[in-house]
């Protein structure tokens, strides 16, 4: 079979609507696994841009005053949890004799948003490709089992919208993962877990600052600006109905955007990928996430933190 044929159909059937975000995940990985990705680096640029523009299109389906309530009601949990999975983090990588800056970059895309953090905070901690390579896969690899186990665990647990919202927004990596969970899940899940997320995001500009400062390094900061593109997206939907009319299929082609996205992540991780990643990080990066995971779960149902 033609890899590139094999690709387009995927790509293809991503975007008619016909499949969801996990299967789509899932169709990626079998290709990353199976073939050797014509395009590799497309994909990869491709997938970047099309998760920002997808969140953006989602802004159109939710009202601002949720999105402000959320955002809100996220930031004092964000703001405890990434420093405590900071600091774990860091210790584990030095227990288990990871390199210091592939720990450091782990840690980071565990704390506050994957695959964006670490390559917004990656050049400006000195880290190399090998370094970049390896945080990236193990946070890829982890964020891929998340997306196709939470919706199951939050099902089993019957963990209302609100609460697999906040629970997805904490404890899963990437934003592509979160939106794509709690859109399996329900619209009022996706607008907790969306909000919470990108709330979430907006520290990657501090931290890269105070590593760039610990680093003595002056590589230009990226903002995420597709943030304050999803909030205007927001206020559009919530205070200008004269395009209503627009508002929901601009939302579904953020949906229909998401799924390709997965689709286009999922066939970038290869079986080389899986081998640069090695034993010592993945098992940081497990250690890591199932801390975060199993402690925020816990402290969700015990109504310790709410939305």
């Amino acid at each position: 079979m033609n890899p590139k044929n094999v690709f387009f159909v995927g790509l293809i059937i991503a975007a008619s609507g016909f499949i969801s975000t996990p299967i789509a995940l899932l169709a990626g990985l079998a290709y990353g696994l199976s073939f050797a990705h014509p395009y590799h680096m497309d994909a990869k640029k491709l997938s970047t841009f099309l998760l920002q523009a997808s969140v953006v299109g989602l802004g159109f389906g939710m009202n601002l005053h949720q999105v402000v309530h959320a955002g809100r009601e996220g930031f004092l949990y964000t703001a405890v949890s990434i420093t405590c999975v900071m600091i774990l983090g860091l210790t584990l990588g030095r227990l288990l004799k990871v390199e210091s800056t592939a720990a450091l970059l782990i840690a980071t895309g565990t704390a506050i948003c994957g695959g964006s953090a670490i390559a917004a905070v990656g050049p400006v901690a000195g880290a190399g490709e090998e370094e970049m390579a390896v945080s990236l896969g193990t946070v890829f690899v982890l964020n891929s089992v998340a997306l196709l186990i939470f919706p199951l665990i939050g099902l089993s647990l019957h963990l209302s919208q609100n609460q697999f919202g906040l629970w997805s927004a904490l404890a899963i990596h990437d934003t592509s993962s979160v939106v794509g969970a709690t859109a399996k899940y329900g619209a009022q899940a996706l607008m907790v877990g969306t909000t919470v997320k990108l709330a979430r995001a907006l520290w990657i500009v501090p931290m890269a600052f105070a590593i760039a400062m610990m680093k003595k390094t002056k590589t230009r900061i990226k903002w995420p600006w597709f943030i304050l593109l999803f909030a205007l997206a927001a206020v559009a939907n919530t205070y200008l109905p004269l395009f209503d009319h627009f508002y929901p299929a601009l939302s579904k082609l953020g949906e229909t955007g998401l799924t390709v996205t997965l689709f286009l992540i999922g066939s970038g991780i290869s079986r080389t990928t899986l081998k640069e990643v090695g034993a010592r990080p993945l098992v940081q990066g497990i250690v890591l996430w199932a801390i975060v995971a199993v402690s925020t779960l816990l402290l969700i149902r015990g109504g310790i933190i709410s939305i």
